[in-house]
């Protein structure tokens, strides 16, 4: 019964969080509406060709509004900012602005989203002649960003080991910051690349964040768990607004940001093998991509129809809906799987 009060605040922030981001939406579409925000759809592929088959899938998705990712970690950050407010007049013992949980994950999902967001408008507007940042500048920005996160986290936490269920913690001295780095980039990037059909990467942020905020609370890192509830108020918003057919997209300003965060809170919860299960689906989006690359530049043929794998299934006559509930679905097997081996390795179970 001790933890009841913790549960009601995660649930009763989570819920603030979504009413923020649904409150927010009709004002976001007129804005991007008025600064004509739409959807550009890419017209070549990774390894330089047409993509004509991609082209072809998605024609009917241009022009629909982008960027809603800022809505998103938007209103992430005026709920805890809300929080510090009401901490303040002495509505609330504390507010959720807590420096050693929460400045971390805070500060990625906005400087992140904020690296997004110029990207989405090179993209929609056209600037430099690219649809978006080319990759080279914004890798190393994201890189930059992850830099700052794990001096914080080796520096400041005093973080500088892994955890292995059931084996216990190994400490890795330094090479726990290239690590780090590897895991925010990875994670940004892998969660971008996941997000091409309507409700896909939302609805799978959602259950890996859950799983990650279920190890929060059991480690007791309350605040913590309570920002993971905010996060997915947030998603859960935009959910409701992106399921088949969309109303807007989150873009890279909210695949970015949110993937960074994920990675995130699988190094606070020190459940770096955790997030291999969480986030399967991710990995094996991107793996598809990375074997079309391959096979194409070695091999002179593709192994997928379409790359990443959910166009692949786009392709062979899936509907969208059909590809993103059943990814859902494995989302939800592996993320429960993650999630016991969390809480096997604390003990827990």
């Amino acid at each position: 019964m001790e933890h009841v009060p913790h549960l009601i605040s995660v649930f009763s922030w989570a819920t603030i969080a979504f009413l923020i981001t649904l409150l927010l939406t009709p004002f976001y579409l007129k804005w991007a509406q008025k600064l004509k925000l739409g959807k550009q759809i890419r017209d070549t592929a990774m390894t330089g060709e047409k993509a004509e088959i991609f082209h072809e899938m998605h024609a009917k998705k241009i022009g629909t509004p982008t960027m809603g990712g800022v809505i998103m970690w938007g209103s992430v950050l005026l709920t805890i900012l809300l929080s510090r407010a009401l901490a303040l007049f002495g509505f609330i013992p504390k507010s959720l602005l807590d420096r050693g949980e929460v400045y971390l994950p805070l500060f990625t999902l906005v400087a992140v989203g904020l690296l997004g967001a110029v990207d989405d408008i090179f993209n929609v507007k056209g600037i430099g002649g690219i649809k978006g940042i080319k990759a080279r500048p914004k890798f190393l920005l994201l890189t930059l960003f992850a830099v700052v996160g794990a001096w914080w986290f080796y520096y400041k936490l005093g973080f500088s080991s892994i955890h292995i269920p059931r084996c216990g913690d190994f400490n890795i001295g330094l090479w726990y910051i290239p690590l780090f780095i590897l895991v925010i980039v990875s994670t940004a990037n892998a969660v971008n690349i996941t997000d091409g059909l309507d409700g896909l990467a939302g609805g799978l942020l959602i259950l890996a964040l859950t799983a990650f905020g279920v190890i929060a609370f059991a480690k007791g890192l309350f605040i913590l768990a309570i920002f993971c509830g905010v996060l997915i108020g947030s998603l859960l918003a935009f959910l409701w607004n992106n399921v088949p057919p969309a109303l807007f997209y989150m873009g890279d300003t909210g695949a970015l940001a949110y993937g960074a965060t994920l990675g995130v809170m699988a190094m606070m919860t020190n459940s770096l093998v955790v997030l291999f299960f969480v986030g399967a689906i991710f990995i094996v989006e991107t793996l598809s991509v990375i074997i079309q690359v391959f096979s194409k530049k070695f091999l002179g043929r593709k192994v997928f129809l379409v790359a990443p794998l959910h166009h692949h299934f786009e392709k062979k006559g899936w509907g969208e809906s059909k590809i993103t509930m059943r990814f859902w679905i494995l989302g939800a097997m592996f993320g429960g799987i993650g999630l016991i081996i969390g809480l096997l390795g604390m003990g827990t179970v």
